[in-house]
């Protein structure tokens, strides 16, 4: 089965007024950068990258730099064609939009082998150890005209945390970073109360503190009963996170910003986490993506991949979180403690809910893991085309 064809949709869909912001910038679109193979087999297979920066960058990767590399060879071998790109490509790509291309167009090329033996990715990865996932809720950004209006805000956070509970969900992360550390106690406060104390709390400051600020911070969410704090200072601090960690009795989560298995062995020799969260579009694919997760339960790190995008990332994050063993294993799972929890976007995202013919939705904070061939899924080629600011072809 020979790779006849590759092509790039970049979408974009924009919010409007329901646009939101994290500690770092604001969201008024949504997109993402779709990768389609095609081989002389009749089969095609999807993958999906560019969700952290410009897009464009990952798209010319694709087509000048691996579409020499990948057509006309063999698609079923996506770990031999994974070696070879990234090993021509270390020197000057070994992170960012290079990385990000990598997994892409990984993705695609499982999702083909998936659907050449008619399989589910979770099957040719060795079996699934679940095939429902219990989902977390991320939500709860800044919204509104003014994102620093903490009254209104306030009050918007409550309304969204109790729909949440109402949901069904079992734990919601909440953004703080934005505001001064007082303000964003408030909020997390409102938010514990709306959802009461048996719903799991997470808090991710998308990397805005320094080391001691986060530490602070960190002291302070511990009397909410926060589960986990997310990227508390920049990916490269290391050393920071280490020292975060250990002022805390609150689980330290990090990684969506790090890319292949080289860069997080660094973070596990640190001991600078509890939770690991590489991103299938992002960090590798699901070739490296299964090396990460290995590497991680070689240093007893708990892996639960970060997922953000349209509906094939969030079919990729599905189909690798049911081949992640319990970490570690009893006799009663629960996650998140030993099981793994899906990241479920809970923002408006038209990418996610009308890609796909049939979309992922959550009942009752809980998703199935498609069982169909590949990914699982069936795209929508016209709510494609439909979104699609750019596409680029090479064959």
């Amino acid at each position: 089965m020979k790779i006849t064809r590759i092509e790039t949709f970049l979408l974009k869909a924009p919010l409007g007024e329901e646009r939101f912001w994290s500690s770092q910038a604001s969201f008024p679109e949504r997109k993402s950068l779709l990768v389609r193979i095609d081989t002389d087999a009749g089969l095609s297979g999807w993958g999906e990258a560019g969700q952290y920066g410009p897009a464009e960058p990952v798209a010319s990767q694709i087509h000048d730099v691996f579409a020499p590399m990948l057509l006309g060879e063999e698609a079923r071998q996506p770990a031999v064609h994974w070696d070879l790109m990234y090993s021509r490509t270390r020197d000057f790509g070994a992170k960012g939009s290079t990385i990000e291309a990598i997994s892409g167009l990984d993705i695609a090329l499982w999702d083909l082998i998936g659907r050449f033996h008619e399989a589910p990715i979770w099957e040719l990865l060795g079996g699934a150890f679940r095939r429902t996932v219990e989902t977390y809720a991320t939500g709860l950004y800044y919204r509104g005209p003014d994102p620093t209006d903490l009254a209104a805000g306030l009050t918007q956070l409550r309304e969204e945390a109790a729909r949440y509970r109402e949901e069904g969900f079992s734990a919601v992360k909440a953004k703080i970073g934005l505001l001064p550390p007082r303000d964003d106690l408030e909020r997390i406060a409102a938010i514990r109360e709306a959802i009461g104390d048996d719903i799991l709390l997470l808090a991710d400051a998308n990397h805005a503190y320094n080391t001691h600020v986060a530490c602070t911070v960190a002291r302070e969410l511990e009397r909410f009963r926060i589960y986990w704090f997310e990227e508390p200072v920049v990916p490269e601090d290391l050393e920071g996170y280490r020292r975060v960690r250990a002022s805390t009795t609150i689980a330290i989560a990090g990684g969506e910003c790090e890319h292949t298995r080289y860069g997080f062995v660094r973070w596990f020799a640190a001991h600078a986490l509890d939770i690991a969260q590489p991103d299938p579009t992002a960090a590798g694919g699901f070739t490296e993506l299964a090396r990460i997760c290995a590497a991680a339960s070689a240093f007893h790190v708990q892996c639960l991949p970060h997922v953000w995008g349209s509906g094939v990332a969030l079919a990729a994050g599905l189909q690798l979180l049911a081949t992640i063993p319990p970490a570690p294993y009893t006799a009663s799972p629960r996650a998140p403690y030993t099981e793994p929890l899906l990241e479920w976007d809970a923002n408006p995202n038209p990418l996610r809910t009308e890609v796909l013919e049939e979309p992922i939705v959550p009942r009752e904070g809980k998703v199935q893991v498609p069982d169909g061939p590949g990914l699982g899924i069936r795209i929508d080629e016209r709510a494609v085309a439909r979104y699609t600011v750019a596409q680029r072809c090479s064959e």
